[in-house]
C-alpha cells in the first residue's frame, strides 16, 4: 500500500502493467489525484486493443451505480477476448463500498476491476480494502508537502532528460502551488518552448513562458524582506495589488509563513552546517545562505512575532474582524510592520 512512497510504487505498478501482469482488482485512492489518473489511463488506454474494448471495457460512475451494479458487471466473461476492464471512477462518491468484499473474496480472474476514488482515502478497515491488498494493488497517494515540489519537478523532468534550476523550480512550486496534474500539464508545455537541442530549464524560462514577473514575485518578495528591502517589498506589493488575480492574497501569505517557519527552524539548529540545514529545512543547499542573512536580520524572537503577524493579516484578508481593506492595502500594511 502507498503512501509515503507514491512515486516508487506508481513505477512499480505501471512496469508491471508494461510488462502484462495484471492483478485482478486496483484499488486507487487518496488527496492527490495526479498518480491516480495516470494509472487509471494507462489501464484504459493500454490493456485492450481497441476492437476489445467495444466489447470488454466498461467505465463506471460511483454517483451512478452501487456495490452490486459493480459486482455484476464484474463477473461477466470477456468476449471474444482473455480480458475485461471494468473502471469505476469517482468511487468515493460510492455508497457502502464495502459490499466489494463480497467480490474480492472470489472474483473472476479474467476480469481487471480499477477503483477510482480520488480527494479521500477509504476506510483501511474494511475486510474489502485488507483482501483487495492480499489479491491485488491497493494504492494510496497522498498530497505532497509543499517543499517537496522543486523535487518532485526535478525527478519528472529528469525522467525526460531535462535537467532544471533550483530557483526555476522554485519559482513553479509558488506559482502552481502543489497539484501535481496541473505541475506535470505546464512541465509539457514548458518543454515544448525549449530552443532545438536544449536540455535545460532556468529561471528566465520559466518567466518568459508561465506568466510570472521576473521581479515581481513571492520569491523575490521573501528575498526582498530578508534583506530588509522595504523599497523593493513595496514595489512587488504594489504590483501584486494590481495583479491580484495572478497574486492572490492567501497564496503570498502561505510563501511567507513557509520562509518564516523554515527560519525559526534555523535558529533552533545546533547544526549550521550547510548540509545539516538544507536536510533540517527540506532544502536545496542552494538555498541555505539566504536563510544565514535572513538570520541576521530577524531574531528568533522577531521570527516569531512575524509568524503570529501573518497569522493575523490571514485572517483579516478572509474579513476577521469586519476588515474591509483590499488585499493589496493589507499587504502593504503587513510589510510595515514586518520591517518597522
Amino acid at each position: 500500500m502507498a503512501k509515503n512512497n507514491a512515486v516508487g510504487e506508481y513505477q512499480r505498478i505501471i512496469k508491471d502493467l508494461k510488462a502484462k501482469i495484471y492483478k485482478p482488482i486496483y484499488v486507487l485512492m487518496g488527496e492527490e489525484a495526479y498518480y491516480i489518473d495516470q494509472i487509471t489511463n494507462y489501464i484504459s488506454a493500454n490493456v485492450l486493443s481497441d476492437a476489445e474494448k467495444a466489447f470488454n471495457q466498461l467505465t463506471l460512475y460511483g454517483k451512478d451505480v452501487d456495490a452490486a451494479a459493480i459486482i455484476n458487471a464484474a463477473r461477466k466473461f470477456p468476449m471474444m477476448g482473455t480480458h475485461q476492464v471494468i473502471i469505476v471512477k469517482e468511487a468515493q462518491n460510492l455508497k457502502a463500498i464495502g459490499d466489494l468484499d463480497m467480490y474480492v473474496q472470489a472474483p473472476q480472474k479474467s476480469t481487471i476491476l480499477v477503483i477510482a476514488a480520488k480527494h479521500k482515502a477509504i476506510d483501511k478497515r474494511t475486510k474489502f480494502l485488507k483482501k483487495a491488498a492480499e489479491i491485488g494493488e491497493v494504492f494510496e497517494s497522498s498530497k505532497l508537502y509543499d517543499s517537496d515540489i522543486p523535487q518532485w519537478i526535478s525527478t519528472y523532468l529528469k525522467a525526460k532528460d531535462i535537467t532544471i534550476s533550483e530557483k526555476a523550480a522554485f519559482l513553479l512550486k509558488e506559482y502552481l502551488g502543489t497539484d501535481l496534474s496541473k505541475i506535470a500539464n505546464e512541465l509539457e508545455k514548458l518543454m515544448i518552448t525549449l530552443p532545438a537541442g536544449s536540455k535545460s530549464i532556468n529561471d528566465d524560462n520559466v518567466i518568459q513562458n508561465i506568466g510570472i514577473s521576473k521581479d515581481y514575485n513571492t520569491f523575490e518578495l521573501n528575498k526582498a524582506i530578508s534583506n530588509r528591502d522595504m523599497l523593493k517589498g513595496l514595489m512587488i506589493a504594489d504590483y501584486f495589488a494590481r495583479n491580484p488575480k495572478d497574486n492572490p492574497m492567501v497564496l503570498t501569505i502561505i510563501s511567507l509563513f513557509n520562509h518564516f517557519s523554515k527560519l525559526l527552524t534555523y535558529h533552533m539548529l545546533k547544526d549550521k552546517s550547510k548540509e545539516s540545514v538544507a536536510a533540517k529545512l527540506k532544502i536545496n543547499p542552494y538555498f541555505v545562505n539566504d536563510y544565514k542573512s535572513a538570520a541576521q536580520n530577524f531574531s528568533a524572537t522577531k521570527t516569531v512575532q512575524v509568524i503570529n503577524l501573518l497569522r493575523e493579516y490571514d485572517m483579516k484578508s478572509k474579513g476577521w474582524g469586519g476588515n474591509t481593506s483590499s488585499d493589496g492595502e493589507l499587504l502593504k500594511e503587513l510589510l510595515l510592520k514586518i520591517l518597522y
